[in-house]
């Protein structure tokens, strides 16, 4: 539950809210989440990407919902435990799975920070513009593609 945040930054009860039905395949075949943010209520439009397909795949046969169903309470402590297990210094939570895919999924693989903020469902940018700390990777790439522009 807590990888299927990270490849769709999608809130616990916003997670343990889906069901097949908010599973949506378009004219090309790609395979979406479509859904309402609970927080929010603006209906939000996510990819789906392979992992994530692998994670529905697994739960194709529970009854309930798209994934199981969690307390966002159970799920940190949970969180706690793994960090506690390998040795990791971070604090754990649900929420630093949304925090994941807004940086290292998506911000960091060149999503543009206003279709970030449609599909985490934030009512403006200024509420995503918090997960876009400047990387200097992206900062190269964009210098490179300039650069050749003047060459």
């Amino acid at each position: 539950m807590f990888l299927f945040s990270c490849y769709t930054g999608y809130a616990p009860v916003d997670a343990c809210n889906l069901t097949r039905e908010n599973l949506f395949q378009d004219g090309n075949g790609d395979l979406w989440v479509l859904t309402k943010r609970a927080k929010t209520a603006i209906k939000t439009n996510v990819p789906v990407l392979p992992p994530t397909l692998k994670i529905i795949k697994k739960y194709e046969e529970q009854q309930d919902g798209l994934i199981p169903k969690l307390s966002n309470q159970k799920m940190n402590a949970y969180l706690k435990e793994i960090a506690d297990i390998c040795g990791i210094n971070k604090h754990l939570t649900w929420y630093v799975a949304r925090h994941t895919f807004a940086t290292t999924v998506a911000l960091a693989n060149g999503v543009r920070i206003e279709n970030l903020s449609a599909m985490m469902g934030h009512t403006n940018i200024k509420q995503t513009q918090h997960y876009a700390k400047v990387l200097d990777v992206n900062v190269k790439e964009d210098m490179e593609k300039l650069k050749k522009r003047f060459a």
